[in-house]
């Protein structure tokens, strides 16, 4: 850790993390990784199950919550978000699994993770983690600073058409506009946003705050398969900052995950509870 990174995290929103993980903790990871696969919660989507191209996604799988806490444990972003952020303590939140493969899985589409989940604050990190080298082409890419801006109305991810479509539709105006259309508009013009993406290696971490305009990673015939976890942290400044009401989406102010857990918090609270283990 150095100036600079903290720097860059604090003001860009995302930083890569050269070497991070030493082969020990990469296989621990891999293995957590390949147990969620073959173990998926509840919230898990899968498409074109069973053949060459597939795609998997899964989020917060209650079954592996033990075995998550455990594995965060063995590994080094504890001390070293400490010290990305400046914060005395470091809470984990929970696993994210995407597994794509065959060569063919198009771009996710543009969003922030505060639109579905009910975060503020300065001091969250999720931390990427791919199994294999990562090309720059086919590498997540974030809007640099984006997450010190506009908090956006989510996408629903459903209309193909339309890679807006509003998550919350009117509950959401006038304080939450609406996604912009930013692949549209880098057709249009390639420098109409500031992007940050990175080629990566095994045991390098990408680290970026989920307040940031984040999308891509795309698989295509010379990088067919791209298997990533991602462990998400918060620390002292992490904020409880509830959804809006009567969304069009069902959702509730809490989002969707460890609704029960965070029922107590109000807006403006620090955002904590017992289900989250502490690491620092």
């Amino acid at each position: 850790m150095n100036e600079s990174k903290r720097k860059a995290f604090a003001e860009d929103g995302a930083v890569v993390m050269e070497g991070c993980l030493n082969k020990e903790q990469l296989a621990l990871c891999r293995e957590a990784f390949d147990w969620g696969i073959e173990n998926p919660g509840p919230g898990a989507s899968t498409i074109f199950d069973g053949t060459e191209q597939k795609s998997h996604v899964d989020n917060a799988n209650p079954f592996a919550k033990a075995r998550l806490d455990n594995l965060v444990g063995k590994l080094p972003f504890g001390e070293l978000l400490a010290d990305l952020w400046g914060s005395r303590h470091v809470w984990y939140f929970a696993e994210e699994l995407f597994l794509k493969a065959g060569g063919k899985a198009a771009r996710s589409s543009w969003h922030q993770d505060t639109s579905y989940l009910p975060w503020a604050g300065k001091h969250w990190a999720n931390a990427w983690i791919s199994f294999q080298a990562v090309p720059k082409r086919n590498a997540l890419e974030i809007v640099r600073g984006s997450h010190r801006g506009t908090r956006h109305d989510g996408t629903t991810f459903q209309n193909l058409d339309d890679p807006t479509d509003p998550l919350h539709g009117d509950a959401a105006v006038p304080h939450w506009p609406r996604m912009p259309d930013i692949e549209a508009e880098r057709s249009d013009d390639p420098n109409a946003y500031d992007i940050l993406s990175w080629a990566t290696q095994p045991g390098d971490v990408l680290l970026l705050h989920p307040g940031t305009l984040h999308g891509g990673a795309p698989t295509d015939a010379e990088f067919p398969d791209r298997h990533t976890l991602v462990l998400r942290f918060f620390g002292d400044d992490a904020i409880y900052s509830p959804l809006p009401e009567n969304s069009r989406s069902g959702y509730s102010t809490a989002g969707v995950l460890f609704v029960d857990e965070i029922s107590h918090l109000k807006a403006g609270d620090p955002f904590r509870a017992p289900s989250f283990r502490q690491i620092v």
